[in-house]
């Protein structure tokens, strides 16, 4: 669709209420990219946004993690952020956020930290060009926005993923450090919690998930899961303390993964891992959701607790590559196991919110 068309997006006014607004697609600026949106997923932090509880997005155009197809190349753009030649018609996944490069988390070389990172996406609506989000008809790649051209015959829906879940969980546990023969603790088994038993099962690791929903305990085993400890089952955090250590010969877990969004999964957490362990506090983004700690029993252990928001950019096009070499290892094809037109946004948002689906998408066209 060439731009001066009309196209429509979702704009979030309140909490938990959306419009649907339509406006006209301007062309892009230079170095800016327009694409049209081929599906866009609905992320666990998006259900944070849509209740009100993001501290720095609290309205605007809603999505982030999506698929774009480029419809127009500004002035000088060429390739994408790897020098790989892009022209429209192409399939290309951008990192969500902008990178600056000039605010002093970036100048201390922590791209994942620009304090300009969602200087677009909490744009309103009405102020050109308009389609800051993907939950839209179409999407404005912003100069200083990440964006790769997606690998040849990877599935456009399992591609679709790669912006925010598999590159968010591959740059965490690189920051903390998983090994061959380490035992990973994932807590929650939705899109975060597979990408990482996939990520860490690549690594040679033995991995548990703590889950307590059918559905999803069923993904997590086809994804490879080695343990299950069903919190339905295992009802305590003493109940579950024990069965974690019984699965790692008494020790505890080498690592736990907190995916799971639920502030007391953090409390949790340290009472899962061995003495010397490591934690990656990843899936509670919601500042002001509070939880009781044991701050004496984290020192007596000993734990290394390594907190990780966004990425840095350059690991989309790791996860790209390690969706093209891994696809046939992994169902991907079945972790989107519900899909919505775009009117029915609210729908989307709901079924995740309730845990009916394991990762929703929406179809704008």
């Amino acid at each position: 669709m060439p731009s001066g068309d009309t196209g429509t997006l979702a704009y979030l006014a309140e909490p938990e209420r959306i419009e649907l607004r339509e406006y006209e697609v301007p062309p892009p600026e230079p170095g800016a990219v327009l694409t049209e949106i081929e599906r866009a997923n609905v992320c666990g932090s998006e259900l944070h946004i849509w209740r009100g509880h993001h501290p720095e997005v609290k309205n605007g155009v809603l999505g982030h993690e999506a698929l774009c197809r480029v419809d127009e190349l500004g002035e000088g753009v060429e390739t994408d952020y790897a020098g790989t030649p892009i022209e429209p018609g192409d399939l290309v996944a951008p990192a969500y956020f902008v990178t600056c490069r000039r605010c002093a988390p970036c100048q201390a070389g922590q791209f994942h930290l620009c304090e300009n990172a969602y200087e677009n996406w909490s744009k309103p609506p009405e102020e050109p060009p308009h389609f800051h989000g993907t939950f839209a008809t179409h999407y404005f790649i912003h100069p200083d926005q990440y964006f790769y051209k997606v690998p040849e015959g990877l599935d456009p829906g399992i591609a679709a993923g790669a912006n925010c879940a598999l590159s968010q969980i591959m740059f965490g546990l690189d920051q903390t450090g998983v090994d061959y023969d380490d035992t990973v603790v994932v807590q929650g088994a939705g899109g975060l919690g597979l990408n990482t038993i996939a990520y860490a099962n690549e690594q040679g690791a033995e991995t548990i998930v703590v889950e307590g929903v059918d559905g999803r305990i069923e993904r997590a085993e086809q994804f490879g899961v080695d343990h299950v400890v069903d919190f339905r089952e295992y009802d305590t955090v003493e109940a579950r303390e024990e069965r974690v250590a019984a699965l790692t010969g008494g020790v505890g877990a080498d690592l736990a993964v907190e995916v799971a969004g639920v502030p007391d999964a953090f409390a949790e957490g340290i009472h899962l891992v061995r003495k010397g362990g490591r934690y990656l506090e990843m899936g509670n983004v919601s500042p002001g959701h509070l939880t009781e700690f044991d701050p004496g029993l984290l020192t007596r252990k000993s734990i290394d607790i390594t907190s990780v928001v966004r990425y840095d950019p350059w690991y989309l096009s790791r996860a790209l590559e390690f969706l093209a070499a891994n696809v046939d290892d992994y169902p991907y094809e079945d972790l989107i196991d519900a899909e919505f037109d775009l009117v029915d946004v609210d729908e989307a948002l709901a079924a995740s919110e309730g845990r009916e689906v394991t990762r929703a998408t929406l179809l704008p066209h």
